[in-house]
């Protein structure tokens, strides 16, 4: 299923964008065949990255927005609390689909992809083979909450496991709803705070349960019949997202990919059993400006060439890609990540015409 993706350009998910008609237009124009919902963040706190899949949490009253997001585990009522959250858990795994949708980000949180959703539903995308969403990753979500006494939720068990239940039910509900829109999903889930561990101001983060952590989301979607991606855009320990349950890896090749040769075995495993690459080659910086699709093809060649000698198979290597920018891009102006974009697309189709001649 992956493959059905494979060799083509999509996006990483944030525009700089206020209003969802231009950022739908840029979409459209640049990635119509692999079309992202567009996160918008400078719409409000409601549509920030971590913000914007909490509706359940708050909704149930375990968690509270205003201020510093925070979890309400303090409150003498925090047992009856649990139990409505746990409740409409179960209902929603159950397969109660009014359950699982109280797991949706409302308008006011994700305009983009409710615009999205009525754009695809009116046809506006005749030449997707899927459509793609995002979610933030539980660990990300756990450093930006916090509990009782300030300290990250991430670090208490019970607040942990909330938010690893609220994100993948979330998920689940996302990758069905895209599915509604008569295209398979992708799904990616962006977890750029992986990149703590193995750092010694978390040492109690373990690759165990970063690896439970991140594999209850995956599954969420999975149960959706989603295609699922993870994103992260720093120099991480690559083997523990290669070895999670995933159809498509996304990286900033731009500006890490050094960092990925030292996990050359999991790689090739992961291409071996049927694995995307997303090489975000494209940078998210002002560097765009200087870069042009040829010199970003040559780039990345030089990176395949790296791996190949390193007994990364280059077929694969040159079958299994995706090209996307190396991060988002919500928080550049939008001529920027106009060109950003441009530039994506610019690459794939370069790609693709070489493999179409048998270019090298």
């Amino acid at each position: 299923m992956s493959l059905t993706v494979a060799r083509l350009a999509t996006g990483i998910g944030s525009l700089p964008h206020i209003e969802t008609t231009p950022a739908l237009a840029l979409v459209k124009k640049h990635l119509a065949v692999l079309p992202h919902w567009p996160q918008l963040p400078r719409r409000g706190a409601a549509e920030g990255f971590v913000e914007q899949f909490l509706g359940a949490l708050v909704r149930c009253g375990v968690l509270v927005t205003e201020g510093k997001p925070r979890f309400l585990n303090e409150a003498e009522d925090w047992p009856q609390r649990l139990t409505a959250f746990y409740t409409l858990c179960f209902r929603a795994e159950e397969g109660d689909e009014a359950a699982l949708a109280a797991f949706a980000p409302g308008e006011e949180a994700a305009a983009g992809f409710y615009a999205f959703c009525r754009a695809a539903e009116a046809g506006g995308f005749p030449e997707a083979v899927a459509f793609k969403g995002q979610v933030v990753g539980p660990l990300t979500v756990g450093f930006q909450l916090t509990g009782a006494g300030g300290r990250p939720a991430y670090y208490d068990p019970e607040l942990r496991e909330l938010i690893v239940k609220n994100l993948a039910l979330a998920a689940r509900w996302q990758a069905g709803r895209l599915r509604q829109l008569g295209r398979p999903a992708v799904l990616f889930v962006d977890e750029p705070a992986v990149s703590v561990y193995g750092q010694s101001s978390y040492i109690t983060v373990t690759r165990e349960q970063i690896v439970a952590d991140m594999e209850a989301v995956i599954a969420g979607a999975k149960e959706a019949g989603a295609v699922v991606g993870v994103h992260s855009c720093a120099a991480v320990d690559w083997s523990i997202l290669l070895a999670l349950n995933i159809d498509i890896l996304s990286f900033d090749a731009y500006g890490y990919f050094h960092s990925l040769l030292p996990y050359r075995r999991e790689l090739a495993a992961f291409l071996e059993r049927g694995g995307l690459l997303a090489w975000g080659v494209v940078p998210t910086t002002e560097a765009a400006w200087e870069e042009n699709a040829a010199g970003l093809v040559a780039r990345l060649k030089s990176c395949w060439r790296e791996l190949t000698a390193r007994e990364v198979p280059e077929e694969r290597l040159r079958r299994q890609w995706l090209i996307t920018p190396s991060c988002g891009t919500g928080l550049l102006a939008e001529p920027l990540a106009g060109r950003i974009y441009e530039l994506t697309a610019a690459v794939t189709e370069l790609l693709r015409k070489e493999g179409e001649t048998g270019g090298s």
